[in-house]
Parts: C-alpha cells; structure tokens; sequence
C-alpha cells in the first residue's frame, strides 16, 4: 500500500484509484466493525457504504497527526453509533425485525466453532454502555493494539484498560445468566 499521505493526498485530488485501493484495504475492517455495532448485515453495509462517503468528502479534514487506520476507525465507530441511535428512535415501527436481528446474527470473523458462543457475547455487550462497548469491540472483536483504541477513541491507554475491566465485569453477569454451565465446563 502506498503511503498513507500519498493515498489521501490523491483522494484529496479526486483520483479515483487511490480511493479504490483505499476502499479495498479498509473496506473489510469497517464492515466488520459496523457489523458488530449494528448486527445485521444490511445495516453494517449501509454504514460500510456512509464511512466511504464521509472518507471521501472530508478527506482534506485528514491532517496526518493520527495513522489513516485510526482515523478511518474513529468515523467507523461514529457512523454506526449514529446509526444505532437513528433506528433506535425509529425502532417501534420494526419490532419484528430486531428480533430477528438478533437471533439469526452470526459475525464472519468468529471461528465456525465459536459461532453459538459469539451470539452470546454480541447479546452480552448490547448491555454495556457506549463507551466500554466501543473499547470492548476494538480490543477483542477487531483485535486492535491498546494503544490504536485509546487513539481512535480520543482517551489514555489507562482510561481505556478501565473501560475493558468494566465491561468484562458488566459482561460476566449477563453471560452468567444467558449460559449459566459455561464456566462448569
């Protein structure tokens, strides 16, 4: 990949490959990460298809002070908590559908063995708060260094290593009770 200054630089310009081969090697990652805010494959697409959009009309608002990875994450994140609060707000007119939603959810990042266990945990952080959410997400579904998370997050490395204490510890209740023989075993 060529340098990330350059490639923003060309989109910056207009040129249409940079942003091509950009989409190409970030097009995964978002999807992915929006897909485990939004839990449909739909709705993580439109957010793909939004982030691409804002990556596109604000990349002269890219200054390099961040890697291009961070700041593409941070308008992930973003877009998909909007998204969230949109339809949430709307939610009383698609109550079918959210039930749906969430039984029939299945990340294409977990291993094909782990699939009945990911349903749990995705259910599990639907409870924790915005933030430990985002944290809980970058850390140990996108598997992102500390330190990119604390970036893409805007906070220290310390604040965001709290973050994930908590929403381990907010998780184990809810896991305990929706798979309750799971430590037994």
């Amino acid at each position: 990949m060529k340098g990330e200054l350059e490639i923003i630089n060309n989109i910056r310009e207009g040129d249409e490959k940079s942003f091509q081969l950009l989409y190409h090697d970030y097009s995964p990652k978002v999807y992915n990460t929006a897909l485990s805010y939004t839990k449909s494959k739909e709705a993580a697409e439109e957010v793909c298809q939004d982030v691409f959009m804002k990556i596109y009309k604000n990349a002269r608002q890219f200054k390099g002070e961040s890697s291009l990875s961070t700041w593409i994450y941070r308008i992930t994140v973003n877009t998909a908590l909007n998204h969230l609060k949109k339809n949430k707000r709307f939610s009383f007119f698609r109550t079918e559908l959210k039930e749906k939603d969430k039984i029939d959810f299945e990340h294409p990042g977990v291993r094909l063995e782990n699939k009945d266990l990911s349903k749990f945990l995705f259910k599990a952080m639907d409870t924790l708060p915005e933030k430990q959410k985002t944290a809980f997400i970058l850390s140990f579904i996108e598997e992102l260094p500390r330190q990119e998370v604390a970036d893409i997050m805007d906070l220290s490395l310390k604040a965001v290593e709290s973050l994930l204490q908590r929403a381990k510890k907010n998780m184990r209740p809810v896991l305990e009770k929706i798979y309750p023989n799971r430590r037994k075993n």
